[in-house]
């Protein structure tokens, strides 16, 4: 009787995400200092390269591997405004900025408390990714929130 296999692989969840990172050795060692990362696997490559890299944060594993670009006959990498944010929930979303921000992150919008009921504010990492540390502070509902967004856009006058 074969073994049963589990689809998804023990410590993943439906979505992980999977970046492509110019000097991805050393993105494990920034991702250990800024968000407590748990290396779980890494493949090296030619040239000194990973060919692919996992670690954990909090209960969420983050996969990459070093630009193959070049050696695969694709467009470079582009850095610095990619169209996407890692959203990083956390129990202390104050502390796990000042660690974030101590590491080497650059503000991008301050943390604050938002409209929708979450601790929030994005910082970019010296890799080019952005990342918003998030902590949820209250329960909103769509249409309170829907109202705290309409008071804060017309300059907070009801």
């Amino acid at each position: 009787m074969p073994k049963e296999v589990s689809p998804i692989p023990p410590g993943f969840h439906s979505l992980t995400p999977h970046l492509v990172v110019e000097g991805a050795a050393k993105y494990i060692d920034f991702l250990k200092r800024a968000f407590n990362a748990e290396e779980t696997h890494r493949s090296p490559g030619p040239g000194g390269k990973l060919m692919h890299a996992t670690v954990k944060i909090g209960d969420s594993m983050l996969m990459f591997a070093d630009d193959f670009s070049a050696e695969f006959g694709m467009p470079p990498v582009v850095r610095g405004n990619l169209p996407l944010v890692i959203s990083y929930y956390v129990n202390d979303a104050k502390a796990a900025w000042d660690q974030a921000v101590a590491a080497g992150c650059t503000v991008r919008m301050p943390l604050g408390d938002q409209f929708w009921g979450d601790r929030y504010g994005q910082l970019a990492d010296p890799f080019g990714f952005v990342w918003a540390i998030c902590q949820t502070i209250e329960i909103v509902t769509p249409e309170e929130a829907q109202a705290r967004f309409a008071k804060q856009m017309s300059g907070g006058h009801s």
